[in-house]
């Protein structure tokens, strides 16, 4: 593989248990994120991505907030969210956000945009989720026109148009990288290729390689649409420790109490130890050694002929501490054995 690769990490802001088996205060779990994230700049992580939701279970609902205040504190990691639900967000807020940091820290700045996993969003603004599809849809379609034209003629269902206007600060240059977080779903796949921008595959169970067709998809309509072909990312969770036993034995527990959570919301049944090794060991949870984690990651990257793969580290209310060291194996061990088997 002679393109370049990039390797990164995902939060959504779990809250954390403290050391006396409490779960955190959000205020700490945020206090902690910026440690995270300075630990992530020092070793060598290529990005954090930082995940917007609107529950008592994560911290983060500003994630442009956080990747200002990370972004001054670290020198080279790139910051980006993960995702903006831009659905029940306005497009051209999120516009100037962007153009204000990108201003700031050229180069270093990304957005990942999506309809998100949770609707707490919708009521929260107001927004109707009847109008689920149409508001991501036009909303995209105004933020991509915003970003690559400096005078904008706009015109959708939801809002006023808008007529030779011009949304200040503008971009020096063409602006932060957009990716879409595409969950599955063919027609998420051929709208990243419509607007022409990188398409994240958040892929949070099974082989990996069921996602290979989505793939195949994005080329065809890269050729049939006359696009070139964009960088290709995965977001999938996992966690590392010194050994396979301990990173297991770490993971285990939290992963069952956030999978168990959001079942009793959705109806699934409950989460088996059987069930997670299986995710472990064939699926796609990316847990054990720096040595097992690297090659899982790497097959992935060439099953899927991707040039980016971010580890979402934090699952569930895991202590800091643990999330620190995964952390730090990640980027000092576990990125160069990646870049070694790819090469």
């Amino acid at each position: 593989m002679t393109r370049t690769i990039e390797l990164g990490l995902d939060t959504f802001g779990d809250i954390t248990q403290g050391a006396d088996g409490r779960l955190k205060h959000e205020a700490e779990v945020l206090r902690d994120l910026a440690e995270q994230a300075e630990l992530a700049d020092q070793t060598g992580v290529d990005a954090l991505k930082l995940g917007e939701h609107h529950r008592e279970d994560f911290a983060i609902s500003s994630p442009e907030v956080l990747m200002a205040f990370f972004a001054a504190r670290t020198k080279r990691i790139k910051v980006a969210t993960g995702v903006t639900v831009l659905s029940s967000d306005d497009p051209i807020r999120v516009f100037q956000r962007f153009s204000t940091m990108e201003a700031l820290a050229p180069g270093r700045i990304e957005i990942t945009l999506g309809r998100g996993s949770f609707t707490e969003s919708f009521p929260l603004f107001g927004y109707d989720l009847n109008n689920y599809e149409v508001l991501f849809e036009q909303k995209l379609d105004l933020l991509a026109t915003l970003w690559s034209n400096e005078v904008v003629n706009w015109e959708g269902q939801l809002r006023p148009p808008l007529k030779n206007q011009t949304v200040y600060p503008r971009f020096e240059g063409p602006g932060p990288t957009i990716w879409v977080g595409v969950g599955g779903s063919p027609e998420s796949v051929v709208r990243a290729v419509t607007y022409n921008l990188n398409m994240m595959l958040a892929i949070i169970g099974g082989d990996p390689a069921r996602f290979k067709p989505y793939v195949d998809l994005y080329h065809r309509a890269c050729d049939q649409m006359e696009h070139p072909a964009k960088p290709l990312g995965v977001h999938s969770p996992g966690h590392i420790a010194e050994t396979d036993e301990l990173a297991i034995e770490q993971l285990w527990p939290h992963y069952k109490a956030f999978h168990d959570r959001l079942g009793r919301e959705r109806g699934w049944s409950q989460m088996g130890k059987d069930m997670f090794l299986s995710e472990v060991r064939h699926g796609s949870v990316y847990c054990g050694s720096p040595e097992t984690v690297a090659r899982r990651i790497a097959n992935t990257m060439k099953t899927l002929g991707l040039a980016r793969f971010d580890l979402k580290y934090a699952t569930g209310p895991m202590p800091h501490a643990q999330l620190m060291k995964s952390i730090e194996l990640y980027g000092t061990k576990v990125m160069p054995l990646v870049r070694e088997m790819l090469a």
